[in-house]
């Protein structure tokens, strides 16, 4: 009996966060016959997945696709020290983040031997990354020129390879701009996509308060690690000179607190009575630890006017009696 002999499905990569418009992208693909595969970065400050939920993997399963995590490492760190291509408006660097994910997706399509890679991109959408200027800025340092395809915005965008060469049919592909999310909604009920986040997520590096901590972080800090941006979205944050102090906020931030603290800092509590956990770190001068009393005591449900707080590394051991600090004081050092 003769054998059937199929044409080889085209490979591609996709840029999946999980929002509506990466998996709209996913699914205009897939319509098309292509054999896609996922990759979704992580990082401390992405908001994308609400209440523990993985967006990008539900999609993934849905969708029956590989999907490949990958974390943004301490080398995104140095980017985020100082972006070749600046801020938005906080600490988020879109541009050099957006080079930074095509450069690791380039890299993954080559070991998959994937002829292109699309991402869920909408022409006009963001204000600092998605116009057009940006768009051929951000193909061009990922090497990708002319080779990135973004199918909800294709037809408003020059012709890509993967268009060029037949692997996908532009005529398939979606005229979307701008900042409305309708078409996108429409398109979802058509294709019967009824799960998916919010457009409220998005990057914790675009928040004005908690910008303002990383700011703080690199002006103090020379070497800065992922656990350190960790801290910075648990408790209040506090500086003395040289010193942080971080006060919690709840049971749950206090068992933040401590598995994310350095062998070498200070623990604070009041015992006894409902405490915050404080965590001091760097040079423990008899001022820093006073200080870092002086707040574990505010925020504690203490009521006398002076007040025994515990501290120690491993454990609060120690003892120190002080008195409160006052709003007007735990104001000048929030950070």
């Amino acid at each position: 009996m003769a054998k059937t002999w199929r044409a080889k499905k085209i490979k591609a990569v996709a840029l999946l966060s999980g929002g509506l418009d990466s998996t709209l992208a996913v699914k205009l693909i897939l319509d098309q016959g292509v054999d896609v595969a996922a990759v979704k970065f992580t990082s401390p400050f992405c908001m994308c997945d609400q209440k523990g939920r993985c967006y990008a993997a539900e999609v993934s399963k849905k969708f029956k696709i590989p999907l490949k995590v990958m974390a943004k490492g301490e080398e995104y760190l140095l980017l985020l020290r100082k972006p070749k291509f600046g801020y938005g408006s906080g600490m988020n660097p879109c541009i050099d983040c957006r080079i930074y994910t095509l450069k690791k997706a380039k890299a993954y399509s080559k070991k998959l031997g994937a002829k292109f890679i699309f991402t869920g991109e909408v022409l006009n959408q963001r204000p600092m990354s998605q116009h057009m200027r940006a768009l051929k800025l951000i193909e061009k340092e990922a090497g990708l020129e002319g080779k990135l395809l973004r199918p909800l915005s294709a037809k408003l965008l020059p012709q890509t390879e993967a268009e060029k060469k037949g692997w996908v049919d532009r005529n398939k592909l979606l005229a979307i701009e701008g900042r409305t999310r309708k078409p996108q909604i429409a398109l979802a009920k058509k294709f019967k996509i009824t799960d998916y986040p919010s457009s409220g997520g998005g990057c914790l590096l675009t928040d004005k308060e908690f910008a303002k901590k990383v700011r703080d972080l690199f002006k103090h800090e020379k070497r800065v690690t992922m656990k350190d941006m960790q801290l910075l979205k648990v408790g209040r944050h506090f500086r003395f000179g040289k010193n942080k102090i971080i006060v919690g906020r709840n049971e749950s931030e206090n068992n933040m607190l401590l598995t994310l603290k350095g062998k070498s800092d200070y623990v604070f509590d009041v015992p006894n009575v409902g405490s915050p956990i404080t965590i001091l770190q760097d040079r423990k001068t008899d001022e820093a630890v006073k200080l870092a009393a002086q707040l574990t005591a505010a925020y504690s449900d203490a009521k006398q006017k002076r007040v025994l707080v515990k501290y120690g590394s491993a454990k609060p051991s120690r003892k120190i009696v002080v008195k409160p600090i006052n709003r007007e004081q735990i104001d000048k050092l929030r950070v």
